[in-house]
């Protein structure tokens, strides 16, 4: 039973990010679909604790936070994955063990003059104050940067 001093919430968002890159859609879509690639830009590749299975009903987790800050925890499932052109997924962020959100993710891959333009949407829930759109989407926006820079 929820004490009467907790508050819970849920907050719904969606948001769209477009990224152009200057290498192929193969290549931009390998970044997402290789452990190695994808741990570049998402991930540490040292860390025991990421795991990519990417297939449709696969999966992916990555744990990690900031020293002394609290332990995120992604755990996505895989729905829908057209080679070179769509990746879609569903995932849930815990931090210290409190599930904070769930959402849908879909990456659409579009050729473009010298590269490839992806877009990204998420759809998602935000429980209790444990995270908000706007900083998921500022986030994300992070994470495409870094994943800019690994294809450079």
């Amino acid at each position: 039973m929820t004490s009467t001093s907790t508050r819970r919430t849920a907050e719904h968002g969606s948001f769209t990010i477009t990224r152009t890159y200057p290498a192929p859609p193969e290549r931009v879509f390998a970044a997402w679909s290789s452990r190695d690639a994808k741990a570049r830009w998402f991930g540490d590749p040292a860390a025991s604790d990421y795991a990519l299975d990417f297939r449709v009903g696969g999966t992916e987790t990555n744990r990690g936070g900031p020293p002394g800050g609290p332990v995120y925890t992604y755990a996505a499932s895989y729905e829908d994955i057209v080679p070179v052109e769509r990746i879609v997924y569903g995932y849930t962020m815990q931090a210290d063990g409190t599930l904070i959100s769930v959402s849908v993710t879909t990456v659409e891959f579009a050729a473009a003059a010298g590269g490839t333009t992806p877009t990204f949407t998420e759809q998602g829930v935000f429980l209790d104050g444990g995270d908000t759109p706007a900083v998921r989407e500022k986030g994300t926006g992070e994470l495409l940067d870094a994943l800019g820079a690994a294809l450079a």
